[in-house]
């Protein structure tokens, strides 16, 4: 086995969500979530089809993001993986339904973070063995920081 880390490069002004999946109708239930749950969300997703023609299959409603998630799909090659890169809304707004999404086994990442994947190679093909999602901790918040935390989730209207 051998174990490569795929950079992510995220685009401008973009967040991401990696997962798996389990069947090559997800592209398309992806979609389907997304419009419905952000009006004006712009997103594109890749997805690696794990058996038959071992394509990586692509959606969304945004030609460079489309075109970014279905190259950092083929760069991870992971079977079942699918990227999605998102503009206009943030992962919280759209993760519950995603996770509603039958189809969808798991989220490995969510975020605008730095990000790299651990992908594992073996004969049979390759895996997502875990993320780098951002940089390690610091320290513990202090009382400025969690004033700091506080303010921004009022700032950006996530709490009152």
């Amino acid at each position: 086995m051998e174990i490569k880390v795929v950079k992510i490069n995220i685009p401008k002004d973009a967040n991401v969500i990696i997962g798996q999946a389990h069947f090559i109708k997800t592209v398309e239930d992806i979609y389907e979530t997304l419009v419905g749950a952000v009006p004006g969300i712009s997103f594109g997703v890749g997805f690696c089809e794990a058996s038959g023609a071992c394509l990586v299959r692509g959606e969304g409603n945004d030609a460079e993001l489309k075109s970014a998630a279905q190259e950092t799909a083929l760069a991870i090659g992971a079977g079942h993986c699918f990227v999605l890169f998102m503009r206009n809304a943030f992962p919280i707004n759209v993760m519950k339904a995603l996770k509603d999404v039958p189809e969808i086994c798991a989220v490995f990442c969510a975020t605008a973070n730095p990000l790299e994947v651990l992908v594992a190679e073996i004969a049979q093909g390759r895996g997502v063995v875990g993320v780098i999602d951002g940089a390690s901790p610091k320290g513990i918040e202090k009382e400025a920081d969690i004033k700091w935390r506080k303010d921004l989730l009022r700032k950006l209207k996530y709490k009152l």
